[in-house]
């Protein structure tokens, strides 16, 4: 069995040609979706104040959970459909009256699907557990291992709120979340927890954008050229807990904060090109 093992590094030779396992990347999309009339699922506290504001605005969104599956694409092998739900908070500033604001929270679920090429296989990963002893293990509780699909891998910025709208007419809701309710995950990020009923006279729809990656992978070995470990240079310096200002005064000054760039990040923020 010597043939079949790979040569290690020695100090003679720093370069070799060695075996890693990885995934590889089968296939990947990039994208800008524009949700209009999205709407916002506010709590009980939010919807009062909804129904007594003359003029909301949106402040913020943040994305505060994706959830990806992966499903085979009927009489097409090898392709997938990745489908992505995103569960985005967004903070709203209601006018109150007697010139006072109101911070609302609210929750917008929103989905996207792609179609991208995973590849095939039909072989099943096992892999060994934490304990390697001969009486290891339960019966019913061994490594039942997983089909080899690939992997979706979805990349997104937090969005940005184009525009918001109080409406009087039922905006299209996410029925699946009034069925299943909401994920523990996003419940643990909210303040309040969101009405998902359709309560209320008025409702709050936003416009948002978003980008996106979108990639799928899938687990491989290949044979690279690697370099054998180099111990660093740079020494570990420890940090003076009795005078925290003098770690303050050695950190460079971030002067790319204060300015608005070069020309040529100006234009690429700006989507602008030179002539």
């Amino acid at each position: 069995m010597a043939e079949n093992r790979f040569p290690t590094m020695s100090s003679g030779n720093p370069r070799e040609t060695v075996c890693i396992d990885t995934n590889r990347v089968c296939d990947s999309c990039r994208d800008r979706d524009c949700f209009e009339n999205t709407r916002v699922y506010l709590s009980e506290f939010g919807n009062e104040i909804l129904e007594r504001t003359g003029a909301i605005r949106p402040k913020s969104a943040e994305i505060i959970w994706t959830h990806v599956t992966l499903e085979e694409v009927p009489f097409n092998r090898g392709f997938y459909t990745v489908n992505c739900r995103f569960y985005i908070r967004v903070l709203c500033e209601a006018c109150t009256g007697g010139a006072r604001s109101q911070d609302v929270e609210g929750l917008c679920i929103v989905e996207k699907k792609v179609i991208l090429y995973g590849g095939e296989g039909n072989a099943s990963i096992f892999r060994s557990g934490s304990d390697n002893s001969f009486c290891a293990g339960i019966p019913g509780e061994e490594d039942l291992g997983t089909r080899s699909l690939p992997t979706a891998v979805v990349e997104v910025v937090d969005p940005i709120v184009l525009g918001a709208k109080i409406v009087e007419v039922l905006p299209p809701c996410c029925c699946c979340c009034q069925e299943n309710g909401l994920p523990n995950t996003v419940l643990s990020r909210l303040e309040a927890c969101p009405r998902l009923d359709d309560t209320g006279r008025r409702f709050l729809t936003i416009a948002l954008g978003m980008f996106s990656v979108v990639r799928v992978t899938r687990p491989g070995q290949y044979l690279v050229q690697a370099s054998e470990y180099i111990v660093p240079e740079k020494e570990c310096i420890p940090t003076e807990e009795d005078d925290p200002c003098s770690i303050f005064r050695n950190l460079p000054f971030p002067v790319s904060e204060f300015g608005s760039g070069t020309n040529t990040e100006r234009s690429q923020r700006c989507g602008c090109q030179g002539t």
